[in-house]
Formats: structure tokens, sequence, C-alpha cells
């Protein structure tokens, strides 16, 4: 198992752009609300094919750290890197702002998302959730968009739920077709918030299970989770946030069965007590 870690920027380059960059690289990242400090300089990278899990109490920066890596919160001091392209920023502070739209709307188009909450578009039918933002956004063909809609359905398990609307799924539906119309994006990274948190016991595990079968596939994910075994079980490298700092990192194996930081020590005894 490769090992996933902070980059030292150096190694081979080509028009200055690393030969082997990583899907998505972080930086020294910091990021506040106000005279709040979220994130006080963090850094991960996501080689392609590989399984990032992010843990840690709420409040820790997981969910903010993930929604910078996709730009839909402003960071003031670091670098983000998508495929060795480092955003472009203007400004300073908490004025920071991504200089160029274009690129932002490249990034995020390449970068799907799938939050806690499912955000389906209720007028809308589950197929027509998935085919909407290659319809829209990249202007695909709407046959190749339905077509490629019906197979991620069927990969999911709801394929027979194309023409529901989702108020007529569960909640795991629900998820599983939000995963989907993720996917049909043809992203180079999936982000997952808390995907399992907002489910009952039963349903989380149709959840687990695509996320399982996705990691198998060598998609390059991160997850931002409080399943414990989510985490262990798909991971190639897991990060432990403690109040917007890096406590520790490592494979699975090093985290959950021999870890070394006392604070880790407790968030696990914790959070496996129940």
């Amino acid at each position: 198992m490769a090992e996933i870690g902070p980059s030292s920027g150096n190694g081979p380059r080509e028009n200055n752009v690393p030969i082997n960059p990583a899907v998505i690289e972080i930086r020294d990242l910091h990021k506040s609300y106000g005279s709040l400090e979220v994130l006080k300089g963090v850094s991960l990278r996501a080689d392609k094919g590989k399984v990032i899990s992010l843990i840690g109490s709420s409040g820790s920066g997981k969910s903010t750290l993930l929604r910078c890596c996709n730009l839909l919160e402003d960071s003031q001091q670091g670098d983000i890197l998508f495929n060795g392209e480092a955003v472009k920023w203007a400004g300073e502070g908490l004025r920071r702002h991504p200089a160029d739209r274009g690129q932002v709307v490249r990034i995020r188009t390449n970068l799907s998302m799938v939050f806690q909450q499912f955000n389906l578009w209720s007028h809308m039918t589950i197929l027509q959730n998935v085919m909407e933002a290659p319809l829209t956004v990249l202007k695909r063909d709407p046959k190749e968009v339905e077509a490629l809609a019906r197979r991620l359905l069927d990969k999911v398990g709801i394929g027979s739920k194309a023409d529901a609307w989702p108020a007529q799924l569960s909640g795991g539906q629900q998820q599983r077709a939000a995963i989907a119309r993720a996917l049909c994006m043809q992203p180079e990274a999936l982000l997952f918030d808390e995907p399992t948190s907002a489910l009952d016991p039963e349903l989380q595990q149709e959840v687990v299970k695509v996320i399982k079968d996705l990691a198998n596939e060598e998609r390059t994910m991160i997850i931002v989770t409080h399943d414990m075994r989510l985490a262990a079980d798909v991971s190639d490298h897991v990060i432990f946030l403690h109040q917007g700092l890096i406590e520790e990192e490592g494979p699975p194996a090093q985290l959950f069965g021999a870890p070394k930081s006392e604070r880790l020590k407790q968030f696990l005894s914790a959070t496996l007590a129940h």
C-alpha cells in the first residue's frame, strides 16, 4: 500500500507541472470564518486510484477541508492543485478568492461531490436528476447521457427506480441516486461528505457497499466519515484531524491498529464504544 502524505513539491517536472501529479493536492491550507480559524495549515494529496478518509470529531475541520478542495469555500492561505495545476488566487486573507472563474468551473466539473443530505431535485425523476448536470453543464448528447445514467443506476442497484420521484425512495436509495448522479459527470475524483450519517444503520450498508465497490474499481476518492469501519475497509490513507490540524495520518492498519497520538486513541475509544 503506497503511503500518501504531504508533497514536498520536488520531484520530476515537465513545463512546471509534476510528471505524476496527484489528482488533488492541498498544501498548507488555512481557512477562517472571521476570527475563527478552522483549518490551521493542512496538507494532503490524493493520488490517482487512491482513497483518502478524513476522520475526527465534529468541528475538527473535515467537511470544511472537503469543501475547500471543491472550491465551494475560499481559503485564506495555501495552495490547491488539481492534476498539478494550481488554483489561481486574487486578493489576500479573508478577501482571497479564485481569480479564474473558468478554471473553477473546469475543476469542479472533474470533482463530483456527494453530500450528507442527498440534494436531489424533488421535481425531477431519479433518471432526470442523474442526467441533469451532464446535459446542462457539459452539453453532452441526451441519448448518450441517458444510456450512461441508466447503466449507473443499475450499477448502484436502483435501476428499477429510474422513473420514480425522490420522495418515493428510501434514504439509502436516494443517496445511491446521488452517487449515480456524481458518477454521471465522469469525474476524475469523488468527494464524499458524511455519505452515511443521515441514514439508519440498515440503509447505511446499502451505501457502504456502493462505496466499497467504487474503491475496488480504484476510483480516486476523499471521504469524510464518522464510520470507522468504512474508513478502515476502503482507505489507502487515513487522516485524523483535530482542531484544524492533522494530528496523525497513515495507512488504516496503523491508525486503527496502533495509534500513536493520545488524542486519536481517545477519539477511537469513544467512537468505537457507540
